[in-house]
């Protein structure tokens, strides 16, 4: 009964458009005054608590090294060097188009900022290169998406604040599911180039290959500085954050040059906004997972599911279901912060390893992020491309399929996730 009472409460403030922040703290305040008898004073007490996490310090840090990143000339440096490895291939622009988006991807930790970055540059190009500009669109409205699934990622740091789980082992863990969706989206662009018989550039000599590379190797180092420090122990993730923002604002002031020091801060600035937003959603998520513990709900649901006999198989399969549904109406943050604590206990008494549990439900949030209404790599595509979103949900239909195929795989074959880390010694 009080399961139902909660989450009537948050569907009926979500459907007034106040936003997830907003409406989970009110859910949880509306349900201790009129439901419980918790003291209020618990409330502050928890608010602050849910943000003492050591971890939490690599979001607005992440997110710091990203803009400094996307402001500056890095993207373009990447795309010109992907251009030269694979742009000869069928499809050239478009396979650019992954691989730019991959290399992004494990510097800026952020879905729409890979989107901006890569397709800003990138979409004129392959348009005016004689491209369908559908065909861009899907490309980098999908390819995007592994900004949060290839790491530093912003979402497998939330995750871990929500589960108590490893940073460090998620991010290794989303490596190989990483290239392994990059080849897939590769592979479907490549095929669609080919049936279609779209251009190819020239191909690339090996002197033009190694000076693309060397203009881009500033960037490509953040990756071995943040993957490697953290695989040697020399720091945490939370470290590496911190350490990627110094260096990302090291290479774009003073050795690309493309940010002056006016322009730092707007950069600040910006992140700071987005900071705030972040922790603020944190913060009442806490408190709603508080009122779910403290309601026994999740342990409920896992009694249910056990008594009933439903196993590891069904318990997935309805997760991919429900955090597919849920990509419909919420950003993945808000997913991550709101269904983990449900799903997570079941999860573990089911004997589903957590880190893998995790790869899940990023994998799932990637897929959320590619279709209406609220994908916001969709959004974030319609501003540059001019297209409507209907028109954008159809161009992205193809790489969405496999993406959907690739949920499949990562959910039901745990190796994929768990092999890096468990040989790297983290599990």
């Amino acid at each position: 009964m009080n399961a139902s009472i909660i989450f009537m409460l948050l569907l009926a403030l979500m459907l007034t458009g106040m936003p997830i922040s907003i409406s989970l703290g009110l859910t949880v305040l509306s349900f201790l005054f009129m439901f419980t008898q918790v003291p209020i004073e618990s409330v502050a007490l928890k608010l602050f608590t849910g943000i003492e996490k050591f971890e939490i310090m690599a979001i607005p840090f992440f997110i710091l090294a990203g803009n400094f990143l996307t402001h500056g000339g890095v993207a373009k440096r990447m795309i010109r060097f992907a251009s030269a490895m694979v742009g000869h291939l069928y499809g050239g622009l478009g396979l650019s188009g992954v691989l730019a988006c991959a290399l992004f991807a494990a510097i800026s930790g952020s879905s729409p900022a890979t989107v901006v970055a890569i397709g800003s540059i990138l979409l004129p190009a392959m348009v005016k290169a004689g491209f369908p500009k559908k065909f861009g669109a899907g490309i980098i409205t999908t390819s995007g998406a592994l900004g949060i699934l290839i790491p530093p990622s912003i979402v497998m740091v939330m995750y871990s604040v929500a589960t108590n789980t490893s940073v460090g082992a998620l991010f290794m863990a989303g490596i190989v599911p990483g290239i392994a969706l990059a080849l897939v989206l590769g592979g479907v662009t490549y095929y669609r180039a080919r049936k279609f018989d779209y251009p190819r550039l020239p191909k690339a000599s090996w002197v033009e290959r190694l000076k693309t590379f060397r203009e881009s190797v500033w960037g490509l180092l953040l990756i071995i500085i943040v993957m490697g420090g953290i695989y040697t122990g020399l720091f945490t993730p939370t470290e590496a954050a911190a350490m990627s923002a110094v260096y990302a604002f090291f290479i774009a002031v003073f050795v690309y040059k493309d940010l002056s020091f006016k322009d730092v801060p707007r950069v600040l600035l910006n992140s700071a906004n987005m900071s705030a937003m972040l922790l603020y959603i944190i913060t009442n998520a806490m408190l709603f997972s508080f009122i779910l513990t403290n309601e026994n709900i999740p342990q409920a649901l896992a009694n249910w599911m056990l008594g009933n006999g439903l196993g590891v198989i069904t318990f997935l399969l309805a997760c991919n279901i429900l955090l597919l549904l849920a990509g419909n109406f919420m950003e993945p943050s808000s997913i991550v912060l709101i269904f983990a604590p449900i799903l997570f206990p079941v999860a573990m008494k089911l004997g589903i390893d957590p880190v893998h549990f995790g790869i899940i439900m990023v994998v799932n949030m990637e897929v959320g992020m590619c279709h209406p209404p609220v994908g916001l790599n969709l959004y974030v595509a319609s501003g540059i491309t001019k297209m409507g979103i209907t028109e954008l949900t159809i161009a992205v239909w193809p790489w969405l399929l496999s993406m959907l195929g690739f949920l499949m795989l990562v959910t039901y074959w745990p190796t994929l996730s768990l092999w890096l880390p468990r040989t790297l010694g983290m599990l």
